[in-house]
């Protein structure tokens, strides 16, 4: 048996999809990971097959053409028994070559597509948003990041959808470089923001603001996402250079050794549009991984999860005068921050990502 998974990302650190091809290599399927290569794309060692397509476009509704036609054709003379398409922006070409070529497919949604800010208010939501109406309605199998999500599309689209969480499989990181060894400051109080998508309204500018009234913090910005030249111009705008590291995107195990020498980990988005609000990141169960509690913004899936474990604070919006105030307080009481790490910890241990993967497992196998 073959399967074709299908991203629109360099492949390098999405979590979720490589736990779909390991899974898929567990029941027995030959699996091949297609994506786009990127001029700064890290090179990828996984144990099944990858592909990356060159494009000459890279942003845009022209690069979604070009990637979807590219994907067709090569999904039309590599015949698959299962096509996984991730995302909205995979699913037109994957749903027209199993029409043709036969096979299953399954729509794993990370996100509510249609709802995320950048495509608010643009022609484009209403291309994509075309896109799902017309193929949405009949798809078999389909699943998504967390149980808010899912009734959405529900409610939108009256088909069944399940949830597999966005918890990381257990990995092996290696032993904890010390923080000399990454060249951090031993003294001082580490805040980091991670994820290959920090975006727009998802509080990177916030947190950089913050700094200004940090003068003994240090905030680590690791990834990628259409924010950061904001984020850079902010940092050199404001002088912020001493108290703000802007490091790009880099392989999982190199940036949790980051996250594991942080005090404190940061998910800010805004409630500014039903993607959002609607969020579980990934990089919260990975903040917990590393044992280290986290600030985030009030919103449901998030603020929930947070609080059922007593694992970090919980502010209203992303004020960069509210995130300094945070900041400071726990950065003076020893007690607290104690706490608040057991309590990550627990939430890590508690957070278990074999459970999803033996759920995403029975998902798949009922697929086939």
């Amino acid at each position: 048996m073959r399967a074709i998974v299908c991203v629109t990302n360099d492949l390098s650190t999405d979590n979720r999809v490589h736990r779909t091809c390991v899974v898929l290599r567990e029941l027995g399927y030959d699996v091949l990971l297609v994506g786009r290569e990127l001029p700064g794309s890290v090179p990828v060692q996984r144990p099944y097959a990858t592909k990356r397509f060159r494009l000459w476009f890279r942003k845009g509704m022209l690069f979604y053409t070009a990637y979807n036609l590219r994907l067709f054709r090569f999904l039309l003379f590599n015949p698959a028994d299962l096509v996984v398409a991730n995302d909205l922006d995979t699913l037109l070409a994957c749903r027209m070559a199993t029409r043709i070529r036969g096979g299953a497919l399954v729509y794993d949604s990370h996100e509510y597509f249609t709802e995320v800010p950048e495509l608010q208010g643009r022609f484009a939501r209403k291309v994509w948003l075309a896109i799902e109406r017309r193929i949405f309605p009949k798809l078999k199998h389909v699943i998504t990041v967390n149980g808010s999500i899912a009734q959405a599309y529900r409610e939108r689209y009256g088909v069944p959808v399940e949830v597999v969480r966005n918890i990381p499989m257990a990995r092996e990181l290696g032993p904890l470089p010390s923080r000399k060894e990454l060249d951090l400051p031993e003294d001082r109080f580490i805040l980091v923001l991670q994820g290959s998508g920090i975006n727009v309204d998802r509080g990177g500018e916030e947190a950089v603001l913050a700094m200004k009234e940090l003068p003994e913090a240090l905030l680590l910005v690791i990834g990628a996402g259409d924010a950061w030249p904001v984020l850079e111009r902010l940092v050199q705008e404001h002088d912020l250079a001493d108290r703000v590291r802007l490091i790009g995107r880099m392989p999982y195990e190199r940036m949790m050794q980051y996250t594991r020498n942080a005090n404190l980990g940061l998910s800010l988005d805004k409630d500014t549009n039903l993607n959002y609000r609607f969020s579980l990141p990934n990089k919260l169960f990975d903040y917990f991984r590393a044992h280290i509690p986290v600030l985030v913004t009030d919103l449901p899936e998030v603020a929930a999860l947070v609080r059922r474990y007593d694992a970090g604070i919980v502010i209203p919006a992303p004020d960069p005068m509210r995130i300094a105030a945070e900041v400071k307080a726990l950065a003076t009481d020893t007690e607290r921050r104690k706490a608040l790490r057991l309590n990550a910890i627990f939430a890590a241990s508690e957070s278990d990502g074999e459970r999803e993967k033996e759920a995403l497992k029975a998902f798949l196998q009922r697929v086939a």
